[in-house]
């Protein structure tokens, strides 16, 4: 069998294993040659260059190892003869439009003639200028230190038995530093909304909170990226302080920041989401159960490069006792907003619209609003509060917020009207019906006939009951004609006649309810 050709000249350490098998092993030249696959010839060669040197084995432990490969091989020059080019200016140049490898050769080669590279070495020797250029740091992770998330780029289709419609599911992947302990979720999509309830589920699921979440630069997580001061956005924020951990998403551009959670995903997608492949799920719920069983596997099953121990034995082991305990209340999802308070003293979130304070008009507040109860702050003092209403284009107000004079107005509903008509007489009442039942809507209503009973404050009670029923006994019960009846007096002159006195409601055009019986 012919013996492979090596492609490249003995190194130094190859040199004292021929040495000291030959000298101290007592190794024939086959045998040295059988063990380290080097030829007969070599090694007979090399023994041979040693001796006449007139060196001992084993050598002194101060003798120079640097100066023996040019002892045993002298005049050998190892250096390349021929010009190199300036890597720098060749990289520069390559990221031009239209600039390849074979122009700069052939530019470099038209210069420099025989001394010149071939082109296969020419990219070679670029190829290795590249590779130790860009070095990536190691990163130790302390235990309990630090958790990494992301989404993987696949997604889960997800069928509506009913339509038939696909949604693509997104799949929240987190795993910790030290352990390497991991969790995977099915979310809707990568909004705000589920991108923050994933984060503390998985929190819920390591039953402790790290000193630090790691997170790309996705819109739910970073509002604007920045090698150096990424602003966060608010609601992630608040859920970092709510669990009393910090948040420090990685560089843009710059995935070995992430390794971790990087090669979680690659793990995810190879030994979940293949699996799962031939399978349909209907519901999020579906796919989540088996998602779960997965990564329990994944969990537990031994790696090689940690002696076989599991991701979960050294979650156990490292990172679970140094978590932070968790909080005692679960993290609710709060949606933050500004806002600038409108002249009706009201801001607006999610299509409804919620009273403030009215001294707030023009001023900006934050909105804090949850699935139930919607806050709002003004200089961080929560200035109001309403239950969350789903009504779109609706209004939620406090009397309190109200200006005196709004808030008056406002008291002044259809049944107080009548129950103050009531109490300066019957035929107040009568006038103050047939007005609401003129106009097409209470509201319009409700001007008129505050109109009319604030005649009460000018004239007294008895000559406004005197003037409506006069009013009505003309049939005429009209706002504008009391007015002016009672400015010129007539009310008081007037004698009424209770036989002919029509009262609105009770005339002989009215059936009434013994009619039916």
């Amino acid at each position: 069998m012919t013996r492979k050709k090596k492609m490249v000249r003995t190194d130094m350490q190859t040199y004292l294993d021929i040495f000291r098998l030959k000298f101290e092993a007592r190794l024939s030249d086959r045998q040295i040659s059988q063990a380290l696959n080097i030829g007969r010839a070599t090694i007979s060669d090399l023994v041979i260059r040693f001796n006449n040197l007139g060196l001992s084995w084993p050598l002194a432990a101060d003798y120079p190892l640097d100066n023996l490969d040019k002892q045993l091989f002298p005049g050998r020059d190892y250096s390349t003869q021929r010009v190199l080019p300036l890597w720098v200016q060749v990289h520069i140049e390559l990221r031009r439009k239209g600039v390849t490898k074979m122009l700069l050769w052939q530019e470099y080669q038209a210069e420099h003639g025989s001394n010149a590279l071939g082109y296969t070495q020419y990219c070679e020797h670029y190829r290795r200028w590249c590779a130790v250029q860009k070095r990536s740091m190691r990163q130790h992770h302390e235990a309990g230190e630090k958790l990494f998330i992301d989404f993987c780029g696949p997604t889960v289709p997800i069928v509506n038995p009913e339509t038939g419609e696909i949604k693509p599911a997104a799949i929240f992947v987190a795993t910790m530093g030290a352990s390497n302990y991991t969790y995977i979720e099915a979310c809707e999509s990568q909004n705000m909304e589920s991108w923050l309830m994933a984060n503390s589920r998985c929190l819920t699921f390591l039953g402790g909170v790290p000193a630090l979440l790691i997170p790309d630069n996705l819109k739910a997580a970073v509002d604007k990226a920045d090698k150096f001061e990424p602003v966060l956005n608010d609601n992630y924020k608040a859920l970092a302080r709510h669990y009393g951990c910090a948040l420090m998403p990685t560089r843009p551009r710059k995935p070995q920041d992430k390794g971790k959670v990087e090669s979680a995903v690659l793990i995810v997608e190879r030994w979940v989401l293949a699996r799962l492949r031939h399978q349909v799920f209907y519901s999020l719920a579906a796919l989540n159960q088996a998602i779960r069983e997965l990564n329990t596997e994944l969990n537990q099953r031994p790696m090689k490069h940690y002696h076989g121990a599991s991701r979960e034995q050294l979650f156990k082991l490292l990172d679970e006792p140094a978590l932070q305990p968790l909080p005692l209340y679960a993290y609710e999802y709060t949606d933050y907003r500004i806002a600038k308070v409108a002249k009706d003293y009201h801001v607006q979130y999610d299509n409804h619209w919620y009273s403030v304070p009215h001294r707030l008009v023009g001023e900006r507040v934050e909105i804090s609003a949850t699935q139930t109860l919607v806050k709002v702050y003004h200089q961080t003092k929560c200035v109001a509060q309403h239950p969350r209403s789903h009504n779109a284009y609706r209004h939620s107000t406090n009397v309190t917020h109200m200006p005196e004079n709004h808030a008056a107005y406002q008291e002044w509903n259809p049944e107080r009207i009548r129950s103050w008509a009531t109490q300066i007489g019957c035929n107040t009442l009568a006038v103050v019906l047939a007005v609401e039942r003129s106009k097409d809507h209470l509201v319009q209503a409700q001007r008129a006939c505050l109109a009319l009973l604030s005649e009460q404050k000018r004239y007294g009670s008895d000559r406004l009951e005197s003037a409506c029923a006069l009013a009505i006994s003309r049939q005429l019960p009209y706002i504008p004609v009391i007015k002016k009846l009672l400015k010129n007096g007539e009310d008081m002159r007037w004698q009424p006649d209770e036989a002919n006195t029509i009262i609105p409601g009770t005339h002989i055009n009215i059936r009434g309810s013994k009619y039916y019986q």
